[in-house]
């Protein structure tokens, strides 16, 4: 076979363009993350972050088409990484390793990302919430099937006031850091120590004690505009 079969004209290898293609987009990626983190979506131009990744803007139009179609391949990106890192966490049973599940769930730029990301009231962000709202419950269930969580009669709003106290700690950042010194951004992902240990006595031992939680639940089953008990197994709301 003529090694020149198979590629294209000018003697190109297809399958060398495709790779040089997706690792443009990777750094192109990862430098709108920055970027985005830095100075907001609204903010941030094409040209930016064309510089950042040292490329031309012409070329991450070629492969996003717009900012809106950056930031978009931004929140897949890193509702992918929030999906392997919690599957990978909550998914270890008796092999939770606390410092390792630490710097399992650090996300690098992707932190900062959603810190300035979320602050935008736009649909593309309620896409994203939803999206990791949806993920959340997947991944509550199988930590239940480890043994890591405890499981819970209302699996989507455990979920999605779990999800929000998680981001909105993220926005809130600056204050994590004023009032406790903790960079919930930082670099080293074991300085989050400070904030998870506290964080953890909530969720392992609760913050209320059982007489108190028993006449909550007093009121609010007596509450038609409570969510009723689930008695399924752990998934999303019918």
């Amino acid at each position: 076979m003529d090694p020149a079969e198979g590629r294209e004209s000018g003697g190109v290898d297809p399958h060398r363009r495709i790779d040089r293609d997706r690792t443009a987009v990777s750094r192109i990626r990862d430098a709108a993350l920055s970027e985005f983190a830095a100075h907001g979506v609204a903010r941030a131009t094409m040209r930016s972050v064309a510089e950042a990744a040292g490329v031309s803007a012409q070329l991450v139009v070629h492969h996003f088409g717009s900012k809106e179609g950056l930031a978009a391949a931004c929140d897949e990106h890193v509702l992918q990484l929030f999906r392997e890192h919690n599957v990978s966490l909550l998914g270890s049973g008796s092999a939770f390793a606390p410092v390792e599940s630490l710097e399992a769930i650090w996300l690098g730029p992707a932190m900062g990302y959603l810190a300035a990301r979320l602050v935008d009231d736009s649909p593309a962000v309620s896409q994203l919430v939803d999206e990791a709202v949806d993920d959340a419950i997947s991944y509550l269930a199988e930590g239940e099937e480890s043994g890591v969580v405890e499981p819970s009669e209302f699996p989507r709003e455990r979920a999605a006031v779990v999800l929000l106290w998680n981001l909105g700690a993220l926005v809130l950042h600056r204050h994590a850091k004023r009032l406790i010194d903790v960079d919930l951004l930082a670099s080293d992902p074991r300085q989050l120590l400070t904030w998870t240990l506290p964080a953890s006595e909530m969720l392992t031992g609760g913050l209320f004690s059982q007489k108190a939680y028993d006449r909550l639940r007093t009121v609010a089953t007596d509450d038609a505009t409570a969510p009723p008990p689930r008695s399924s197994s752990p998934g999303r709301a019918p």
